[in-house]
């Protein structure tokens, strides 16, 4: 792999804001960067061999089927870094990939990500208790102060939560409600 787009990630630590954004441009704009089977809306880098790939294909293929085109980030040795870059009508988004396929992982897997990125993409495999999930999100945000997002997907559903959110006193409620909206 390129040491350049390893450099780059390891940028992205230092930058917020709108140099954030311009970084994150930067790296989906790197020629390493091809179309995974020829998909238009997935980009790779390699990384085949990956033990983790085929979970970052498929939550990249979800992600598409809900309007994002998603760049599957190399993981370079020597930086810490998120999985994804997704981007929908103009917007760049940095996410670290959570697959939650036990029933009470979310908390250590939250907390895992607390230093990769400020959004987190929770990928739920199983029949998760969404009480337990929103307290899980919540305390997510209590003990990460840069912490903006987290994303969900279960089944065909995708559930946005924001630190503002989980400030609201019915929180619980909407987070119930809309995690559970159509199943």
């Amino acid at each position: 792999m390129n040491s350049g787009i390893a450099e780059e990630l390891k940028n992205l630590q230092l930058l917020s804001g709108s140099d954030f954004v311009v970084q994150l441009k930067r790296i989906t704009a790197r020629n390493e960067f091809y179309p995974y089977e020829n998909s238009s809306r997935i980009f790779i880098t390699g990384g085949e061999g990956r033990e983790d790939f085929s979970n970052l294909i498929n939550v990249a293929q979800k992600a598409v089927k809900r309007g994002y085109t998603v760049f599957v980030l190399p993981n370079p040795n020597e930086v810490r870094t998120a999985d994804f870059i997704f981007i929908r009508k103009g917007v760049y988004k940095l996410y670290d990939l959570k697959t939650i396929s036990g029933k009470s992982s979310a908390d250590n897997r939250l907390i895992g990500s607390i230093g990769q990125t400020n959004r987190v993409l929770l990928n739920i495999t199983t029949d998760y208790n969404p009480g337990s999930l929103a307290r899980s999100i919540k305390r997510y945000f209590e003990n990460s102060s840069t912490a903006l997002e987290v994303l969900v997907f279960k089944g065909k559903k995708t559930v946005s939560i924001t630190r503002d959110l989980t400030l609201s006193p019915n929180y619980y409620q909407l987070f119930i409600k809309r995690y559970l909206k159509g199943k």
